[in-house]
């Protein structure tokens, strides 16, 4: 991330949430597809703080304490246990250029604009997250994707390896068929 691709901005905790209290620095991150303004305020979410914090762009204080990026992923964990998953999805999104959002429903993470779309069209992409070594059910992601793809939206998972890397799945619409059979192992070796 170069030094003036994103602006130097002043934040308070409060909870976990964060708010951006200077109009101009506000109307600058919206423009990008940064926070939200509710009830009257403009927030950050957890992870669009952590991104900030990680980069050294975001001088965020609660109280009189300062809080660092180590800290903000500890807040933020505490009340949702895949913060960090997010973060570092919504951070390797980022750098490669996309307009990211917090997901609206169906159980994604995030809703993705293709690049220079942001504010033009609406999202195209709707990525689920998923740490390595997670089980989820299929069923419902299966049922996620069924209602998203007939919305004309393209589902993607996204899956973090152990060593923190992001990987992109294009997910189409799957059956997962129960299996009711025993199937004889006799005649199989196992070594």
């Amino acid at each position: 991330m170069s030094s003036d691709a994103e602006p130097n901005i002043a934040g308070v905790l409060l909870d976990d949430h964060i708010i951006i209290q200077n109009k101009e620095m506000q109307n600058q991150l919206e423009s990008k597809g940064y926070g939200e303004t509710r009830q009257g305020k403009f927030l950050l979410k957890p992870f669009e703080a952590m991104y900030f914090l990680f980069y050294k762009k975001l001088d965020l204080t609660k109280g009189k304490k300062k809080i660092d990026f180590e800290q903000m992923v500890s807040i933020a964990s505490e009340k949702d246990e895949a913060a960090l998953t997010k973060f570092l999805i919504y951070r390797d999104l980022r750098v490669r250029g996309y307009a990211v959002k917090d997901g609206f429903g169906f159980g994604a993470d995030f809703r993705v604009y293709e690049r220079g779309q942001f504010g033009e069209k609406g999202a195209k992409y709707l990525v689920f997250g998923l740490a390595e070594g997670k089980q989820e059910k299929m069923g419902t992601l299966q049922k996620n994707i069924e209602e998203i793809t007939k919305m004309g939206k393209e589902p993607i998972l996204a899956v973090i390896e152990r060593r923190g890397e992001v990987i992109y799945y294009k997910i189409s619409n799957v059956k997962f068929v129960e299996n009711t059979k025993n199937i004889d192992s006799s005649g199989f070796v196992f070594s």
